[in-house]
């Protein structure tokens, strides 16, 4: 990539947003590539659900607050990074906290749809350049991951309620961005009491998988990464 990519790379400021299973894969991603400034935004905690699909689940690390667990991993990576860890959910009433405009690149790896539209909406009205996951979940097939502009996502559930939502609304995104989807929908097939899921404050769970979710957190990191690697895309003339 040469000296002067691996510079805008190691300038860029990125925010991610949720850390997991595609999110944790995509800050693995971004630390090993050479990104320095980075940081990571969930509430939540590792379950042991998480194992089958997240980065820094393990069954030492049940518990333990997400973002802390994977930034000590992410500093073993590359001990001089600048990982900030934020132990919060984004929402509405916590968004102004989150200065958007300070960030070269917004990454939305975010479960909630509400909190998913608000992010995207944000996002959207900064120089920030956006990269949103769609859904991951009850997903087998790697070959049908695929990247498109947000309004030209074909195939994915999440996509198209984000989209009916924005047209409720009659608000739209201010400008496009590109999403990291598949066409695939498979059948839940697995059975859950209920129990784990709700004591990790979640109502519902759909069946994900580590080379499915992983693909998608790549991809994000990719986007960002391919960004980057263009001459004229350096963050510090923005700054």
């Amino acid at each position: 990539m040469g000296d002067e990519a691996m510079e805008r790379i190691a300038k860029a400021r990125v925010i991610l947003f949720g850390v997991g299973g595609v999110g944790s894969w995509c800050a693995e991603s971004l630390v090993r590539t050479g990104i320095r400034r980075l940081t990571i935004v969930d509430s939540d905690r590792v379950a042991p659900s998480n194992i089958n699909r997240q980065l820094m689940a393990t069954t030492e690390t049940v518990g333990r607050v997400k973002v802390e667990a994977l930034k000590e991993r992410l500093l073993t990576i590359n001990p001089y990074a600048e990982i900030t860890a934020i132990e919060k959910i984004f929402t509405e009433e916590t968004a102004s906290e989150f200065q958007l405009e300070e960030y070269d690149f917004v990454i939305d790896a975010i479960d909630s749809l509400s909190d998913k539209m608000l992010l995207i909406e944000m996002a959207c009205r900064t120089r920030a350049k956006l990269f949103s996951s769609m859904g991951a979940a009850l997903k087998m097939d790697p070959t049908r991951i695929q990247v498109a502009e947000f309004w030209k996502v074909k195939g994915d559930p999440l996509a198209r309620a984000l989209r009916n939502k924005f047209k409720r609304a009659k608000r739209f995104p201010a400008k496009k961005f590109q999403c990291v989807f598949s066409d695939e929908l498979l059948t839940n097939k697995g059975a859950d009491d209920g129990s784990e899921s709700l004591l990790f404050n979640k109502v519902q769970v759909n069946g994900s998988i580590a080379h499915i979710t992983a693909i998608f957190g790549f991809t994000l990191a990719g986007l960002v990464i391919k960004e980057l690697s263009i001459p004229d895309k350096d963050p510090s003339a923005h700054s």
